[in-house]
């Protein structure tokens, strides 16, 4: 049986993912923030792609292992709404996936690089607005690797 989230992006588009049920404690969440919709692009595609749940920082807390997707505030700030979900969320925090805008230079996605170091977390990926396919692809084979629990191939689960 199969989930299915659906969501209107800040630009209106409906964004529908359909994602393999989520059993408490299995699968790293996917969580992200997003002020453009390119952050929740981002972390909707890679939900579909590995099946997983991507929920917004508003909603239910996690209670397990989760990827936070971002994006950069300001000249290279951590979101105040991203600093208010990590204050009270950050025992769970494995990862940290950034988006920015090259033309940012040295600030271009610095709100991950500030994450990963408050909290002791690797950047797996600073993405140029919404992300490119390689990124996607990053963040897919980092998640494989780093949730012991799933051990998905590309092609759904592993008997």
């Amino acid at each position: 049986m199969m989930d299915t989230n659906t969501r209107a992006s800040p630009a209106g588009d409906r964004l529908t993912v359909r994602c393999a049920p989520h059993p408490q404690g299995t699968d790293m969440l996917i969580i992200y923030d997003s002020l453009t919709g390119n952050a929740q692009r981002f972390a909707h595609t890679v939900a579909e792609r590995t099946q997983r749940l991507a929920r917004r920082v508003t909603d239910p807390p996690p209670d397990g292992p989760y990827l936070l997707v971002t994006y950069t505030f300001g000249q290279g700030q951590v979101p105040p709404s991203t600093a208010t979900f990590l204050a009270a969320h950050s025992a769970h925090l494995r990862g940290v996936v950034a988006s920015g805008s090259y033309h940012w230079g040295a600030n271009f996605a610095r709100a991950g690089d500030l994450i990963a170091q408050a909290h002791g977390v690797p950047l797996i990926a600073k993405l140029n607005k919404g992300g490119a396919a390689t990124d996607v692809d990053t963040v897919t084979a980092w998640l494989r690797a780093h949730d012991p629990l799933t051990h998905r191939s590309p092609h759904g689960p592993l008997d």
